[in-house]
This record gives C-alpha cells, structure tokens and sequence, in this order.
C-alpha cells in the first residue's frame, strides 16, 4: 500500500522532495502558501539560475548540516541532478564550474520542475499556509490557516529559511520545525552585503574593482577572499563580500568587534609592493598628488585615500613625508573598515542557522520524530555562492522526498 507524504512548501526542495517521492510511489500532497510555487527559485542567480557546481563537496557549505553533505550527496548529487534535468529535457552551460540552464533562464528549471509535478500527478493546493502539523499514532494531520486539514502518512517541512521573506521564507517552517520539539540554531542573513560605520562611502559608491579581503573578528583573522568588490552608499558588497557574510553576521550577533581589512592591489608580494611604491616616487616625484595616484586603482578610491593619508591633491609628490607616504601605501594595501551589521534578510540570498542537523539523519528523517522530514534552506546548511544553496535544496528534497515514500535511492 502506497504511503501519502505531505510537502510543506514548494521551493526548490519542496517540489524535489514531491517530484521524487511521487516516483517512488506515494500520494503526494504539496502545500504552497504562494500563489504560484518555485516563486524564489525565479531570483536565483540574477535570474539565470546557478543551480549546481562541478566542483561539489561538504568543504563549500557551513552549518551543522556540514557532516551530512558527503552522504546526502551519495543519494542525489551533481551527477544525478545533471541527469535529472537533462532527463526533464533541460539542456546545460557550464560557466567556469557553475551549471547554469542553457536558456539562462531561471523560470526554466522552475518549468521542468513545474511540469513534472503536474505529469505525476502531485496535487498541489496554492495559497495555503500549514499553521500545525499533528502527531497521531501511525501519521500526522496538517492543519491549514483555513482550517483545512490532511491525514498523511509522512510529512516533509521545507518551508525555506528566514532569506527573502516576500517569497514566503520567513521563518514559519521554523516555527513548525519548533513545536514539534527540534532545536533551531540561531539564523542570521547569508550571502549579503555588508554595513559599515564610516561616513564616506557617499563619495565611492558604485565603485567597482579586484580586491582581497580578510575578515577579522577582535583579533582574529576569519577568512580571506579575493575578486570583484562593490562599494555602495552604506557600506562593501559583491561576491567575496556575500562569501564572508555569514560570519561577520554571527561575530555581529554577538556584539564583537567586527572589520574587513581591504587591500585594493592584491597579488604582490611585499617585496614587490614596496619596489612599486619606491620606483614610483621616484620617478613621478615633480608630479602634484592628485596626478602621482592616477592609474593606481579607481580615481574615487584614491583620492579618498589621499584624503585619509592627510595628504592634499595639489600637493608636489616630493614634498610628501614619508610618514605620509608609508601611510598612503598602507591604506592601499590595508585598508580597513568597521562592521555595523548586515543587510536584513529582505536582501539575503540564504539562511545561515535552522534545524539543528544534529537532530536529522542521512535521510533527512527527524531523530526526535519518526516520519518527519526536513529538506532545504530549513536545516542549518548554507552553502557558499556557485550553485551549492540550490543542490543542497535538490539534494536534501530528493532524499527526503525518496525516504519518505519508503525508497532509499533514486531511480
């Protein structure tokens, strides 16, 4: 006799946890309290839809989910998620690692994804949101904000994190998750700008270049990346800024003391660092300041830089100290701003914290709640930018949805 599996939420994982779990035999039931469902796999990748690495492994992602990844992806990983869609008729574009649909559409992962539900069938009820989830002996009952109810044999919670709460991640799943009695590991915005307290990002704002990046925490160094750096009205953003993000979130959190040291000339090694700056003074030495820094980095940087050096535009290059001129070439190489917080989970692209995994099996089973499953950003997994939110999202719905049905492994 086929098990009935109820989805609570149809994101990503949700509609892969329906998809897999319908093929493995079970009636399925999905519950979106959208509209529409996959509303934020639309917003992914600047709508071109990153949905997988090349280069996957559990040394991308954080979180106490960390340990599960290896196995998980043992399951359903790149390879079958490369044959899934390829099976759905999607075609691929491998971008330097990152697998993108060949249309470089989002809304066409969403459309396989969409059609396969509806081939199935899945019965899919839009507009409604699960306020509860009952235990009863031998299942469950979800309940809906209508008061529509649903008796099933297992039930799958994939209601998304607290990221893009307009696409209805905002932290309801958790709340489920809660009072069925997990532990949520305290979540903070992932893969987000960065606010800082100085006062000048006015005069840099839409700046773009290469940069290395180190956070500090107090005093210790976090982490380090290196590539094109934003500069906005509040604060830094850009890639290497959104990969650092989760932990200047949780160091802020915790009120600690929290900076990113920037330096604008990345890839010299100090002994060819101090050979640019000593030829450059030099030879350009009769030139005024506002000249001797052009063509260094980005006009704007400079002349900020010049401005916090204590040094005039106007002034003649040999008549800079050379206290002056030590602290010019520092800035550049050590520039160094403070934390005030992170942009809201409005502008995240994923969750850090969630379900403690440490409470979920391999399968994504509920080690507190036999036949309840978890898939998605609702765990405390979160990956860095690349594709990997969204395999972790096919991978854990794929497993759950496969476990669920009373499956093991993906057909």
């Amino acid at each position: 006799m086929s098990k009935t599996v109820a989805v609570i939420g149809a994101g990503a994982s949700g509609m892969m946890a329906a998809i897999c779990a319908a093929r493995a035999g079970a009636q399925v039931v999905a519950y979106e309290r959208n509209d529409r469902v996959g509303k934020k796999i639309l917003a992914t990748g600047n709508g071109k839809c990153n949905f997988s690495n090349e280069n996957m492994g559990s040394e991308w992602y954080y979180g106490s989910g960390r340990r599960l990844i290896d196995e998980v992806y043992k399951t359903f990983g790149l390879r079958e998620a490369k044959a899934f869609f390829a099976d759905l008729g999607m075609r691929m574009r491998n971008r330097n690692g990152c697998l993108y649909p060949a249309s470089e559409q989002a809304a066409t992962v969403l459309d396989v994804l969409r059609y396969e539900m509806m081939r199935l069938p899945v019965s899919v009820h839009t507009n409604q949101q699960v306020v509860e989830v009952k235990r009863h002996k031998g299942g469950f009952e979800v309940v809906t904000a209508d008061r529509q109810r649903c008796r099933c044999d297992a039930v799958i919670l994939c209601c998304g994190g607290m990221a893009a709460p307009k696409t209805g991640s905002d932290g309801a799943g958790l709340r489920l998750a809660e009072a069925l009695g997990h532990r949520i590991v305290p979540t903070v915005p992932a893969l987000t700008a960065l606010r800082c307290k100085e006062s000048f990002y006015k005069q840099i704002a839409g700046v773009r270049c290469d940069a290395g990046l180190a956070l500090w925490v107090e005093k210790r160094r976090v982490c380090e990346e290196r590539g094109e750096l934003q500069l906005t009205d509040y604060g830094i953003s850009g890639i290497p800024v959104f990969q650092m993000s989760r932990h200047a979130a949780y160091a802020l959190r915790e009120q600690k003391y929290t900076t990113v040291e920037i330096d604008f000339m990345p890839g010299y090694q100090d002994n060819e660092y101090e050979r640019f700056w000593t030829e450059r003074w030099a030879r350009q030495k009769e030139q005024i300041m506002e000249q001797f820094v052009t063509g260094i980095v980005n006009k704007k940087i400079s002349l900020l830089l010049l401005k916090l050096a204590g040094i005039k535009e106007t002034e003649r290059a040999a008549d800079v100290s050379d206290a002056r001129r030590e602290r010019l070439s520092g800035l550049y190489r050590a520039f160094t701003v403070e934390l005030k917080g992170t942009n809201s989970f409005d502008q995240a692209q994923v969750t850090a914290g969630g379900v403690d995994c440490r409470e979920v099996t391999a399968q994504m089973e509920s080690r507190l709640v036999p036949g309840l499953y978890f898939a998605g950003e609702l765990l405390d997994v979160d990956g860095v930018c690349g594709g990997y939110n969204l395999q972790w999202a096919f991978s854990s719905g794929a497993t759950a949805g496969l476990a669920a049905a009373g499956k093991t492994e993906a057909s």
